[in-house]
Formats: C-alpha cells, sequence, structure tokens
C-alpha cells in the first residue's frame, strides 16, 4: 500500500523505462497516479509498458519514445501527455548515465556532449512542461542528480562539472517558480544498482569470478566506504522522488536529498 495517495495527479517520467526511472514509475502507479512516462529505445519502453499494465491492471499509462534532448519530440510528447491524461501535475527529470574520463583524456566534443545531455535533459521537459505544472495546485518538478554534483571524482571530471550546474540550476528554478506555485527540488544519488554496475559485474577480472553479485557490490561498497556497506537500490531513490513529487513535501523547494548511504563527505 502507497505512503500517499495520488489519484487523480498526473506525473510524466523521463527514462521511465528502466532503473530509477521505472521503479519511480511503479511508485506513482501504486499512489493512484496516471503516469506518463518516455525513453528513447522503443523495444525497451515497450516491454516496460508490458510489465506496468500487467502488474496494475487498470492503470492510466501512457508511454511514447521520445529523445529529451530533441525540443520538438519533447513538445509533441508534452502535448499528447495533456490530450491522454491530463495536464501534468508532477515532472520527474532522470537524466542519463555518467561519462569516466579525466580532464587529459576528456575532448571538446564529450565534454559538450555531456554538458548538453546534463542541461537540457531538464531545460527540454522542464520548458515544455511548465505551462501543465502552473495550473496545478501542487505543481512539482523533481531532477535526479549524483552526489557528483557536490564532491567531484577526477576520474569523471565532465560529469561532474555538469552535474554541480544541475544542482545550481535546480535552486535557480526554485527561486524562479515559486511565484507560480511549482516547486523544484532534486535527490542526490551515489552508487545505485543499475545496468551499467551489472554489466562492469559480468565484465570482471577472472581472479574476481568467485564473487557472486552480494559479495562484489559489498567489497566495492568497503572499497568506496560507503557506510551502509552495499549498493543502493532504485527503489530506495523513487521513494525520496515520491517524496518531492507529492504534497508529502509541500513546504519544500530548492532543496536536495542525499540518496548515498553515506558516502557523502559533508554535512
Amino acid at each position: 500500500m502507497s505512503m500517499i495517495e495520488l489519484d487523480g495527479k498526473v506525473a510524466v517520467v523521463t527514462g521511465g523505462s528502466s532503473g530509477i526511472g521505472l521503479a519511480t514509475v511503479e511508485l506513482l502507479l501504486e499512489a493512484g497516479a496516471a503516469v506518463a512516462m518516455c525513453g528513447r529505445d522503443a523495444a525497451r519502453l515497450r516491454s516496460a509498458e508490458a510489465l506496468l499494465r500487467d502488474r496494475f491492471a487498470g492503470c492510466r499509462l501512457y508511454a511514447a519514445t521520445c529523445d529529451v534532448l530533441q525540443p520538438e519530440q519533447v513538445n509533441a510528447f508534452a502535448t499528447d501527455v495533456a490530450r491522454e491524461l491530463g495536464p501534468a501535475d508532477m515532472l520527474v527529470n532522470n537524466a542519463g548515465q555518467g561519462r569516466v574520463s579525466t580532464f587529459a583524456t576528456t575532448e571538446d566534443a564529450a565534454w559538450m556532449e555531456e554538458l548538453q545531455l546534463k542541461f537540457f535533459s531538464v531545460i527540454h521537459p522542464t520548458r515544455a512542461f511548465l505551462p501543465q505544472l502552473e495550473q496545478s495546485q501542487q505543481g512539482a518538478v523533481v531532477c535526479v542528480n549524483s552526489l557528483l554534483a557536490t564532491q567531484p571524482e577526477p576520474h569523471m571530471v565532465a560529469t561532474s562539472a555538469a552535474r554541480a550546474g544541475v544542482h545550481n540550476l535546480v535552486r535557480s528554478l526554485a527561486t524562479e517558480f515559486a511565484p507560480r506555485g511549482v516547486r523544484v527540488n532534486g535527490i542526490l544519488i551515489g552508487l545505485v544498482e543499475s545496468g551499467q554496475w551489472r554489466r562492469r559485474f559480468d565484465a570482471r577480472p577472472e581472479e574476481d569470478r568467485h564473487l557472486d553479485w552480494t559479495a562484489w557490490t559489498a567489497r566495492l561498497a568497503k572499497q568506496k566506504h560507503i557506510q551502509l556497506g552495499r549498493l543502493g537500490l532504485p527503489q530506495e531513490a523513487a521513494r525520496a522522488i515520491l517524496f518531492l513529487a507529492s504534497p508529502l513535501s509541500s513546504y519544500t523547494t530548492g532543496s536536495h536529498i542525499d540518496i548515498s548511504g553515506g558516502l557523502s563527505r559533508h554535512a
């Protein structure tokens, strides 16, 4: 049973076909919201949609392929959502994965690609859905960000810098949108189980082949000094997103929740 009832509310989740995005869609549907989700991979999106419709019989769900870096696609998606489900009350901007590279190995094109992805995956959907959110009595935007925004890693220099920019952007948007009745917040994730980590596990060297997933991730958590001793689960990030998107956080804007298992070294 969900902690909150969102019957009659409409939520939008970008990158909703896997990982944290999919876990968020599940929680929103569980709470009774109508949910629109999008993703670039049509096959993965349809597979996720089928699973959701099977689990949540009779749910109000709209799934569409959409590249959030293409403003015309995002604008069309926003129009379709309003037509299919009604105006959005909640928008979850769920940006893509990180880039592993140092300053010495990051070319200009890679910098541009990373900055464009992190910024415009927030800018385009927010711009497209803002008129709908302003109609809501509970308009909210949640940006899925990384602890790299405040605790950069030298081997992820471009992603760290871009994440810091989005962290700042959330604060700016919160200030600008508050008079319009729209809250803007974010979460800062640490190491969360994902397809990316599963692929690294599958590609582990021969000397580590005796380790199963639990043992391998526990060792990784120890190496990374994660105080809770494990990687996070997508559902744990999704619960924080649900809190920030819903009236449970009605007096919160311009803030970030740390979802890093104690990885953060800052108060």
